[in-house]
């Protein structure tokens, strides 16, 4: 099939597909034909079944007023909610100095970049942003992309085809973006269990040592909420001639004098061969990015599909990421403000003899082990309590550990933690869920 002219077209490559499929099936017995909606209804059957069917809540946030929204589940117009899934972890996204950036920008610029970068989509603001952004990790240059999906996944496609024969090592619990990239890439992986040092370096040795080798982890592991242990990785990548790469995008902003993520808090940012991260978590707005020295940002620029043919990202957009980079590299008290939020809620559930899974980070995960009873909780909550989580099942998390995961930021305040508390003790009794002793 020609891609190159049927890719603008979906419903036309489509419908080709289906009479093609059909056709070759006629041939075989002269009758048979594939029921493609019995296909769809079946697998969308199979998330109702194993109570994994996702349902997107309808909400608008109240600007100015994190965590307070309003959703419309109903009839009777918006009903007043409180957000506590968000990973807008520090509510930069209602900023006023975000908002007003965005809204100079917009009346400069106008809306969209225009194109690519590399034909109409470069502005001052994109490069601007990625000064901010190299020097935030002390590297000599970064990278804009549309997403921190999107900056995984090209990234390490790319740098696994740039380098012959290379070989990536693998934590077993890397978002499912990294292990696209590194699917996409075609290199040889190893899967090393979760910050088990000892399985990193067995896999490690085993190698041969004239190969290309990149190790890929993360600093903040969103769904459990614990840390890598970055200065024995890059000890091991020292030792075996290793590239690293750390995802930090449940970090950057929130850790670290200036926001540089775990690696500026632990002092490991200059051992990080490729820093990654996020634009549209503690930033508040979109976007991800790579920070490294300048040839392989220079390589990734030029090579990567994902990042050359892709509209960039509105200099709207741009312009109010780089307002919150440049204040939180200055301002600690949105961070000190979540850590105390998340220290507290924690704590409160301990005391309360709910779940809570250890975690040291800002992350609070609540263990629930069943995706429907995670699903009803959630239900509850909504419905009764005004209280907005969402439930987190497979593939976000292996089966049987279905969880609710809370982020509490700076602005929850320790009325709401508490009024929460009760309202999930009040769900677990009446489900009959056994607390800890």
């Amino acid at each position: 099939m020609d891609y190159g002219r049927d890719g603008r077209n979906g419903l036309t490559v489509i419908g080709r597909i289906k009479h093609r499929c059909t056709a070759d099936h006629s041939q075989d017995n002269g009758s048979a034909t594939v029921n493609y909606d019995q296909v769809f209804d079946q697998a969308i059957e199979r998330l109702h079944t194993e109570g994994r069917y996702r349902v997107f809540i309808d909400i608008l946030r109240n600007k100015g007023a994190y965590p307070n929204a309003r959703c419309f589940a109903g009839h009777n117009g918006p009903k007043p909610i409180t957000v506590w899934c968000s990973n807008d972890y520090l509510a930069m996204g209602q900023h006023p100095k975000v908002i007003e950036a965005m809204e100079n920008a917009l009346h400069d610029v106008g809306a969209g970049s225009g194109g690519t970068r590399n034909i109409g989509g470069n502005t001052h603001y994109h490069i601007e942003l990625e000064h901010e952004l190299a020097d935030l990790h002390g590297k000599e240059g970064a990278l804009l992309f549309t997403s921190g999906y999107v900056s995984n996944d090209t990234t390490l496609t790319t740098l696994g085809k740039l380098l012959p024969g290379c070989v990536i090592f693998s934590d077993e619990l890397n978002h499912a973006s990294m292990i696209a990239g590194i699917r996409n890439s075609g290199c040889e992986k190893r899967v090393w269990r979760h910050n088990d040092l000892e399985h990193l370096e067995e896999l490690l040795a085993a190698e041969n040592p004239d190969v290309p080798k990149l190790i890929a982890f993360e600093s903040v592991y969103s769904m459990d909420g614990d840390v890598a242990p970055i200065h024995a990785i890059c000890d091991l990548a020292d030792k075996y001639n290793a590239l690293t790469y750390i995802d930090e995008v449940h970090a950057v902003g929130m850790y670290g004098e200036r926001g540089g993520g775990i690696s500026e808090r632990d002092k490991a940012a200059d051992r990080i061969d490729i820093i990654e991260g996020t634009l549209g978590k503690a930033f508040g707005v979109m976007g991800g990015y790579i920070a490294a020295d300048q040839k392989i940002i220079d390589c990734v620029r030029s090579y990567a599909p994902g990042f050359i043919f892709t509209t960039s990202l509105s200099p709207v957009l741009v312009a109010g990421v780089l307002a919150s980079v440049k204040h939180l590299k200055s301002s600690s008290v949105e961070r000190e403000g979540q850590q105390a939020s998340a220290a507290f809620l924690k704590q409160a559930m301990r005391d309360a003899g709910l779940p809570v899974m250890d975690s040291t980070t800002h992350i609070v995960p609540l263990m629930v082990g069943d995706p429907v009873r995670a699903k009803k909780i959630s239900d509850i909550l909504l419905a009764e309590y005004g209280v907005y989580v969402q439930p987190i099942n497979f593939p976000t998390v292996p089966r049987g550990t279905e969880r609710l995961r809370f982020t509490p930021g700076p602005a929850h305040t320790r009325e709401m933690m508490t009024e929460l508390v009760t309202a999930l003790l009040e769900i677990w009794e009446r489900l009959e869920m056994k607390l800890a002793a």
